[in-house]
């Protein structure tokens, strides 16, 4: 019964924190929300400070199990059409499962007023998955399937514009069909210019 009251309290706080920011959501919002008293609310968590040092760290470890990281990376890709899969699956859990996309919306909102927030946010939208990808792209290097070419910065080609795409759906949810459509000519152009070929 604890775990689940906690769960609740933490989901429906990140549905506050995700529309109304850190600052602009009480204690009193969240026990409202959740049809309970503010005493009930504190017997779970002491201070909203608590709520938001548990939301930040169940996102992020729901990032590194659903996305992997470098101490524990997805399967290397064997193939071009295994690369475009990974990928795909990434980008379509990351579009619509429920919590990530408030996590999302909530690093978006408080990274500007918390330097920490920025820091997890930069992680999460850059250099976490730079650093994956670009690991994962010298691995494919080095088993002959994609080109000599420096894994760092194709790591950042390749991500870019499906990051631009992901957040423009945040702000404009009616874009996905146009973005996904972007995005699957984006990967399907990388990988023609930096596949390597029979001829290679």
């Amino acid at each position: 019964m604890e775990t689940s009251t906690k769960e609740r309290i933490l989901e429906e706080a990140l549905n506050l924190f995700s529309q109304n920011g850190y600052a602009g959501t009480s204690m009193s919002d969240i026990a409202g929300a959740l049809g309970i008293t503010k005493a009930a609310l504190y017997k779970h968590f002491s201070a909203k400070e608590d709520i938001w040092e548990a939301l930040i760290q169940r996102g992020e470890e729901q990032y590194q199990m659903r996305f992997g990281s470098l101490a524990h990376p997805p399967k290397i890709p064997e193939s071009l059409e295994e690369l475009k899969e990974l990928g795909l699956r990434q980008i379509m859990y990351t579009m619509h499962a429920p919590d990530i996309v408030k996590y999302r919306k909530l690093l978006t909102i408080e990274q500007f007023h918390d330097e920490r927030i920025a820091e997890v946010a930069t992680m999460h939208f850059v250099t976490g998955l730079e650093s994956l990808y670009t690991m994962i792209f010298e691995k494919m290097i080095e088993n002959g399937i994609l080109k000599q070419e420096d894994p760092a910065f194709l790591a950042f080609e390749y991500l870019t514009p499906v990051a631009v795409m992901i957040h423009q759906c945040d702000r404009q949810p009616e874009w996905e069909e146009k973005a996904m459509e972007r995005i699957r000519r984006h990967i399907d152009y990388f990988l023609e210019i930096h596949a390597v070929t029979i001829e290679e």
